[in-house]
C-alpha cells in the first residue's frame, strides 16, 4: 500500500482515493482512541496528497466553538466561531464547502495567507455536526467533486465508528 502518492486533481486523484480507502480504514480498525484515529488519518491523508494543510476541528458543545484537533502542516487557528469561515458553514449547514478561493468567502477566516482552496466535510453523528475536516490547498479551485465523493466512504466510516472511540 503507497503512503506516499502526492496527486493532482483529476483522474488521478480519484486513482488515489481508492488506493487509499483501504489504509485508511485500516488505521482505524482496533483503535478506540479518537485523537490517535484522526491524527493517524490526518498524516495519511495529508501524505497522499500534495495540499498545504490537513486537519480536523471537533465541536466544542460547551462554548459552542470548533476547536483544533489532529492535523498536518502550519500552524493553525485554534478555536472558530459560529457564522465565520468556510469550516462553520460545514457545521452550520452539515453539508460539504467546496470553495475555489477562500479570498471571495464571505467571512474567511485566514489561518494562513498561503491557503487559496479549501475544502471541508463535516462529520454528522446522530443528526449533529461533532467535527469537520478541513483541506486545505494553495492552487486555485484544487477541489470538486472528485474530492467530495473520494472521501464519502471515510466520513461515512468516521460517523459510524465516532461514538465508540473515546
Amino acid at each position: 500500500m503507497p503512503s506516499s502518492t502526492k496527486s493532482s486533481n483529476g483522474n488521478n486523484r480519484m486513482a488515489v482515493y481508492h488506493a487509499m480507502q483501504p489504509q485508511w480504514i485500516a488505521l482505524l480498525e482496533g483503535e478506540v482512541n479518537r485523537t490517535a484515529n484522526l491524527a493517524n488519518l490526518s498524516a495519511a491523508i495529508y501524505a497522499a496528497f500534495d495540499w498545504h494543510w490537513v486537519g480536523f476541528y471537533v465541536v466544542d458543545q460547551q462554548r459552542d466553538e470548533l476547536v483544533l484537533a489532529p492535523f498536518q502542516g502550519p500552524v493553525a487557528c485554534t478555536r472558530l466561531h459560529r457564522g465565520k469561515g468556510v469550516c462553520a458553514a460545514a457545521w452550520d449547514s452539515k453539508s460539504v464547502q467546496v470553495v475555489d478561493d477562500v479570498e471571495a468567502f464571505p467571512g474567511h477566516i485566514a489561518c494562513s495567507a498561503l491557503s487559496i482552496a479549501e475544502l471541508v466535510l463535516p462529520v454528522v453523528v446522530e443528526g449533529e455536526v461533532v467535527a469537520v475536516l478541513d483541506i486545505d490547498s494553495t492552487k486555485p479551485a484544487d477541489f470538486s467533486q472528485v474530492d467530495v465523493e473520494g472521501f464519502a466512504s471515510i466520513i461515512d466510516h468516521l460517523e459510524s465508528r465516532w461514538n465508540q472511540w473515546e
